[in-house]
């Protein structure tokens, strides 16, 4: 006699693939936990980023602040860089 396939509610599906998604954790290690297929879990989450797009390249907060200091760093590094290169090209031409 075949295996009976179980079924998933909508609910249960989705708030597996939020567990994936928001806690960072592998699929792997959450359908371990929930003790269904990598598979099955893989497939929830393929079809939750088709359908939002947008989401699946949305930065956290964390991300955004970090990126912010990242880019005022690049700015100020960019600004001292310049102003070495004027000072020695003066130097250069006092020398010579």
């Amino acid at each position: 006699m075949p295996a009976k396939r179980r079924k998933f509610s909508p609910q249960y599906r989705a708030e597996a693939v939020q567990m994936v998604v928001q806690s960072g954790r592998t699929i792997a290690e959450v359908a371990r936990d929930l003790g269904i297929n990598s598979t099955t879990l893989g497939n929830w989450v393929n079809n939750w980023k088709t359908e939002r797009p947008e989401t699946s390249n949305e930065e956290s907060p964390v991300d955004r602040a970090r990126i912010c200091e990242l880019e005022a760093e690049v700015a100020r590094l960019r600004m001292e860089n310049e102003f070495l290169k004027k000072a020695a090209a003066f130097f250069a031409r006092e020398q010579g």
